[in-house]
């Protein structure tokens, strides 16, 4: 199985539909340590996606999430929507055609990087990139062993919501929750709970 358009365009779907389903969660983490906007602006902003896609005729993978991105970045409030942003267009980037898990792998990790760019985040800080990064290490590992595409989107799902779940602990050292010092610890951080929600529609929408 390649990742092709459909597939992509599946999965962004598919991400809008969890975003809706955990909205009052993520804004319930939020609440604690952030603004209390996260799930309601990232459901705003994947609204405004499906809405894009609507239009589009896509004749790559790629334009799928570059437009996922682009619409993000100018519909989403606050930090998730540029840091969000940036990463879809920098996994569409790197998708010009249907990609191998092995090519979809570094994509992802390109993602990655671009958050890191923006955000200046490193793991452990408290931020999204606690849960991309270990869902990119477990891909990519899954991906290079040979496993296909559902197995090794599914090795990233877990890996994400352990990296999420991993956060609890940590004092928050980027973002608004880093104003709260040691008061961020023992909180959830609502950005690597929503990555973790990417992941798992990924290894959804493959497993079908």
């Amino acid at each position: 199985m390649d990742f092709d358009t459909p597939l992509a365009e599946a999965w962004v779907r598919t991400i809008a539909t969890a975003v809706e389903q955990h909205r009052a969660h993520l804004t319930d983490l939020d609440s604690a340590i952030g603004d209390g906007d996260h799930g309601s602006n990232l459901q705003r902003g994947f609204a405004a996606v499906l809405t894009a896609l609507d239009d589009l005729r896509p004749d790559n993978p790629g334009a799928v999430l570059t437009k996922t991105g682009t619409t993000l970045i100018s519909k989403v409030g606050g930090a998730s929507g540029p840091l969000y942003g940036k990463a879809f267009r920098a996994i569409g980037a790197a998708l010009p055609g249907p990609a191998t898990p092995t090519t979809l792998a570094e994509a992802l990790a390109a993602g990655l990087d671009a958050i890191r760019a923006l955000g200046k985040a490193d793991p452990g800080d408290k931020t999204i990139v606690d849960a991309w990064t270990p869902a990119v290490a477990a891909f990519r590992t899954a991906a290079t062993t040979g496993a296909p595409l559902p197995e090794a989107a599914a090795a990233a799902a877990e890996a994400a919501e352990q990296g999420a779940r991993d956060t609890i602990p940590l004092q928050a050292r980027k973002g608004r929750a880093s104003y709260l010092g040691p008061r961020s610890t023992g909180h959830q951080d609502p950005g690597a709970t929503s990555t973790a929600l990417i992941f798992r529609a990924l290894a959804t929408t493959t497993a079908t």
